[in-house]
């Protein structure tokens, strides 16, 4: 029963947002009463806390998983982006933004995990990406990770990037490229138009 009172949460959540889904909207999408819900959870934020915490663990095994496929590092990058914006429904609710400012302690709880997992995935990604020559060499790796790790955050600030003008699947897509272009020698421009052409199409 728990089980599927976070799944069902997961998916309200990221649909409507932190904020705006209530405990008795769960309770009327699962066909259940409050009092059921709250003999699992004590109140709305316990059930955000292990929501998100749901949610990190299926994507962090999903992006290890990607990893493990030792795909061609730009093909990688662009395979756990979708699978990324997929299992967060395209962050149309804006979790992250409604989740550090609704939900400030799980948040901050979250990003120092959520940064050691993409900073080791992005770090392996350009170290393999320089060996094989579609990325520049004489990169300052550390750097350049914290910076895309601090990037892809920034971007889903809808404050920064009001959602009425920018889309998160449009900013997503933008800065990877963004990202992709700074980094890449020739070889890699070429292979980068090949791919995200067929990943945008």
């Amino acid at each position: 029963m728990k089980d599927k009172i976070i799944l069902k949460s997961v998916d309200l959540f990221l649909s409507y947002g932190f904020k705006s889904v209530t405990m008795d909207d769960i309770a009327n999408a699962l066909g259940m009463s409050k009092k059921t819900i709250y003999q699992h959870f004590d109140n709305k934020t316990k059930l955000v806390e292990s929501t998100t915490l749901y949610l990190q663990k299926v994507i962090s095994e999903g992006i290890s998983k990607i990893c493990l496929l030792n795909k061609n590092p730009i093909e990688e990058i662009y395979a756990i982006k979708h699978f990324v914006s997929d299992h967060l429904k395209n962050e149309k609710s804006s979790p992250q933004f409604q989740l550090k400012k609704y939900y400030p302690n799980i948040y901050k709880s979250i990003k120092g995990d959520q940064f050691e997992l993409m900073y080791q995935c992005i770090k392996n990604n350009i170290s393999r990406g320089v060996q094989l020559g579609i990325y520049r060499k004489n990169m300052n790796i550390d750097f350049i990770t914290r910076l895309y790790f601090s990037c892809v955050m920034a971007i889903k600030d809808d404050d920064l990037f009001p959602l009425k003008t920018f889309s998160k699947t449009m900013l997503a897509e933008n800065y990877l490229e963004y990202h992709l272009r700074g980094i890449c020698t020739n070889k890699g421009i070429q292979m980068l138009a090949v791919i995200s052409k067929k990943h945008n199409s």
